[in-house]
């Protein structure tokens, strides 16, 4: 299994940075209440100095998905939900032990960090144009068509893993209490996110490593070498 960018969608977006891990041998019982504290405390600071939308990371999403024709207010990349939410609620909601860890460390980074079941994804993942065939399944279970030319989380059969790139991840894919074997994908557009990508992707591994004792295989993806190959 590959992950990877179309040229396309690099050629469109040159300040791309991104990163890929995988893990085996999760569990849904790992305490994780200490990093995830940390990192949203760490993000309640950057907030207590205005609102994410000022923040330089997701300024960027906003001017990206303006770009592909998607008013950036109305459709949000999933690091600035995550932050108005945490604004407004004071806090963020506890689902699993690594969705609620990559949560916090998107939030805390503000940048887009995506969870998927491998086990829900057929053959190599792609981050591309849609046809208007693609099958999406959304987190209450509906199903979706993604238009032509939205840009979406794609694999072999043609499945949406998500819609308008980081807006929303598939229901499909979800992380569940029976996951074992994931693939995380951590998509950044600013100015120096070529070192807060490699930090984020540390963060994460040394996190997996800690709390569940698992080795996580993780690589920085560029234009020059844009494909992170899945350990079998």
């Amino acid at each position: 299994m590959r992950f990877q960018h179309s040229a396309a969608v690099r050629s469109a977006h040159p300040t791309l940075v991104a990163a890929a891990l995988s893990a085996d041998g999760l569990a849904p019982d790992a305490d994780v209440a200490e990093p995830v504290a940390h990192l949203v405390a760490t993000a309640r600071h950057r907030l207590a100095a205005g609102p994410e939308s000022g923040l330089r990371e997701i300024q960027a999403w906003r001017r990206a998905f303006a770009a592909t024709g998607l008013p950036p207010t109305r459709y949000r990349c999933a690091a600035e939900s995550l932050l108005r939410r945490l604004r407004r609620d004071g806090d963020l909601p506890r689902l699993h032990p690594l969705v609620d860890l990559c949560n916090a460390v998107s939030v805390a980074y503000a940048t887009p960090v995506a969870v998927l079941d491998r086990e829900r994804i057929d053959g190599d993942l792609e981050v591309r144009s849609a046809t208007g065939a693609e099958e999406y399944v959304t987190l209450a279970g509906g199903v979706e068509y993604p238009e032509p030319g939205e840009l979406i989380f794609a694999d072999g059969s043609g499945r949406a893993h998500s819609r308008r790139w980081t807006h929303r991840q598939s229901g499909w894919s979800a992380v569940r209490h029976d996951t074992r074997r994931v693939l995380v994908v951590v998509e950044a557009l600013h100015e120096g996110a070529g070192d807060d990508v490699p930090a984020l992707l540390d963060t994460l591994i040394g996190e997996l490593a800690e709390r569940w004792k698992v080795d996580a295989r993780g690589a920085v993806l560029t234009a020059d070498a844009p494909t992170f190959d899945v350990p079998s």
